[in-house]
């Protein structure tokens, strides 16, 4: 009898110990970002404007 006993107060206690269950936590992903720039900077448009003026001096 103290077997039935002892191993019914394990279970409850087991069972209640459980209750919850385990839950993983949420953990939000981490958003990076980056600028991005073009190694010539600002002198692309410059120079092919440059290009093109210097193209129409020359047709005349």
């Amino acid at each position: 009898m103290k077997k039935l006993a002892l191993a019914a107060a394990l279970s409850v206690a087991a069972t209640s110990a459980f209750a919850g269950g385990y839950a993983e936590p949420m953990v939000e992903p981490v958003v990076i970002v980056e600028d991005t720039s073009s190694s010539a900077g600002g002198i692309l448009v410059p120079i092919l404007a440059l290009i093109l003026i210097a193209a129409a001096v020359a047709a005349d």
